[in-house]
């Protein structure tokens, strides 16, 4: 660094260039308040000048520095400065974490071996750091080997985070920036299609870079990124062992799983899809459904060749993608692809032509030679039952006698699994010409239906409205009785819950309300009269009253009740009490002094 160095908002002195590619440059630095080195990416002039494009840069920038993670390239700082070539535009740029180290690309165009174990483990890495991301709420939509680094102690640096979703949103040309065309190699399908894309889009890329980490190319080329692009909409990938048959069949099912076309049959999440990783390491099962495959094999103990571990060898080099003139090369590539493009397409004119001439010329002779040639029909085949299988698994079936998949509409079925195929157009076992199209319909699992509200109706009209709802449900004949204020035979609840939805025929049962409360009834027997009378009342008794005789007793208590202390009895119902009266003039019996009681002269209680 020199004293002339030029100062980035007003803390970061710039140095030598790292790298410079289609959309950025970057920049070793120096942050003068920390004074620790760093790297300062520049975003290009022309990406720049779009006022919307810096706005969501910004934002996206914002997000991305929240990531805190040791599989992510750290962004310390964000902000703007004018040109200093003096154009008078307002550039973004960021500073991030300098990685010592290189990218995965650099690695895979210097044409070393990776075994396929060393590739499942750096691919978990590139996982973990996307499950961090997704869980945090930012998906990536840029993952590809120039955005993965590997240090010199092999520890894996995702970096980039929310800057593909910004070029994304602005751009809707493919072929606008070098860093959209070094892309389309790893775009998905709803990419592809401009469609909404989530954290599961993410996975589909990195299955690209994992398949392209196994074989040394990614699972398709073209001489267009709208060729590669159409290939990634329509074209089913080749397992990796077609081109290296030291690949295991497992590594095949999880490369497969990731790269389906239809997000929902994809893996999940970034856990469940490194989870199977670990999986193949450990020589376990996968989840994945298994490629059809000759032989199933486990995979050996893991090792490193000695190509692979010049890998991690240390460098000189700090870099940080966009790394070396990579884009420059694709501009090239570019360039001479669309120079083949313009002669393939004389050459198709000139076909066309001969080949119109030779069609008027030959139906010019066909008069003559009617009824002297006969012309064989095209091959025909038989189409293979696809029921109950996936997609991947349907697309190897029709594959296998020469025929196309394509992918139907999704239908409920209580049958048949979801993600699953019910059936295909035209169906198993009739013939079709080779080279034709098989659409397969899938099933989305059996359809279920909302419960209606009937808690707080009658009995009666609550099992017609869940009989006559769309679902064909069922109730149950046998009710559960509950005690309740409400009014005897209403609804008071549902089971199973009826707040989720279920399928057809499920049978529901019914708690209505007995219309009582059962309350418990006091000991009452010697208290006096007043204070039982008062503690039925307060629990919702009506008090009755008959009088009877105890000398043994004292005037005016409770000698006996008409239902016994500690039971229950509805409330509202009537507990009637049996109170002392002693004839007037008798004194009230001491309980000391009270004389053995005359055995022939009991005394009647009652009313």
């Amino acid at each position: 660094m020199t004293s002339q160095a030029r100062l980035v908002g007003g803390r970061y002195e710039e140095g030598e260039p790292l790298g410079r590619g289609g959309m950025a440059e970057v920049r070793r630095g120096i942050d003068n308040r920390l004074g620790r080195a760093v790297a300062i990416k520049r975003l290009r002039v022309d990406l720049a000048s779009d006022s919307t494009f810096q706005a969501r840069f910004r934002r996206e920038a914002q997000s991305a520095a929240s990531l805190n993670h040791p599989t992510i390239v750290s962004v310390y700082d964000t902000g703007e400065e004018p040109d200093p070539n003096g154009s008078g535009i307002t550039i973004p740029y960021i500073v991030m974490e300098l990685v010592t180290g290189k990218t995965l690309r650099d690695l895979i165009r210097e044409g070393r071996k990776i075994m396929p174990e060393r590739a499942l483990e750096i691919t978990s890495g590139v996982l973990e750091a996307l499950d961090y991301s997704h869980r945090a709420g930012i998906v990536h939509r840029d993952i590809k080997p120039g955005n993965v680094m590997l240090t010199p102690q092999g520890q894996v640096k995702v970096m980039d985070f929310g800057i593909a979703r910004a070029v994304a949103d602005t751009t809707s040309d493919m072929t606008q920036t070098a860093a959209v065309i070094g892309t389309a190699q790893y775009l998905s399908p709803e990419q592809a299609r401009g469609e909404t894309v989530d954290a599961r889009s993410d996975l589909y890329s990195t299955g690209c870079l994992l398949y392209e980490l196994l074989v040394g190319r990614p699972p398709f080329v073209g001489e267009s990124p709208v060729s590669v692009a159409y290939q990634h909409v329509r074209e089913q990938p080749l397992p990796p062992s077609s081109f290296d048959p030291d690949i295991p069949p497992e590594v095949d099912a999880v490369v497969l799983k990731a790269l389906v076309k239809n997000r929902d049959e994809r893996y999940q999440s970034a856990t469940e899809m490194r989870q199977d990783l670990h999986r193949v390491l450990a020589g376990q099962q996968v989840t994945a459904p298994m490629h059809a495959v000759a032989e199933t094999r486990a995979m050996a103990p893991t090792r490193v060749a000695p190509a692979a571990t010049q890998t991690f060898r240390q460098t000189s080099d700090d870099l940080l993608p966009p790394g070396g003139g990579d884009d420059e090369i694709e501009d090239a590539r570019a360039r001479r692809n669309r120079g083949l493009a313009y002669f393939l397409l004389g050459l198709a004119i000139v076909a066309i032509a001969i080949g119109g001439y030779a069609l008027i010329d030959n139906m010019n002779k066909k008069d003559a030679n009617a009824g002297n040639q006969t012309t064989p029909g095209p091959t025909k085949v038989a189409v293979p039952d696809v029921s109950g299988l996936t997609t991947s698994q349907a697309t190897t079936k029709l594959a296998a006698v020469k025929l196309i998949f394509a992918q139907g509409d999704s239908v409920p079925s209580s049958t048949v699994d979801k993600g699953k195929a019910i059936s295909s157009t035209p169906a198993a076992g009739t013939e079709a010409e080779e080279g034709s199209t098989v659409t397969v319909t899938f099933s989305s699992g059996e359809q279920s239906f909302a419960v209606p509200v009937v808690v707080g109706l009658p009995e009666d009209q609550a099992r017609a409205k869940i009989e006559n709802a769309p679902g064909g449900f069922k109730v149950a004949d046998k009710n559960v009785e509950q005690d309740s204020p409400k009014p005897a035979g209403e609804v008071l609840a549902v089971s199973p819950d009826p707040d989720k939805k279920y399928g057809s025929g499920t049978t529901f049962t019914l708690t209505v309300s007995s219309g009582k409360v059962m309350v418990e009834v006091p000991q009452l027997l010697t208290v006096p009269a007043d204070d039982a009378i008062a503690q039925l009342k307060a629990r919702g008794f009506v008090v009755g009253q008959k009088y009877g005789e105890d000398p043994n007793a004292v005037d005016g208590t409770v000698l006996a009740q008409s239902v016994e202390g500690g039971k229950t009895a509805p409330k509202g119902s009537t507990i009637t009490l049996t109170i002392n009266r002693l004839p007037e003039g008798d004194p009230t019996p001491d309980p000391s002094n009270t004389p053995d009681p005359d055995p022939t002269n009991t005394p009647i209680i009652g009313g």
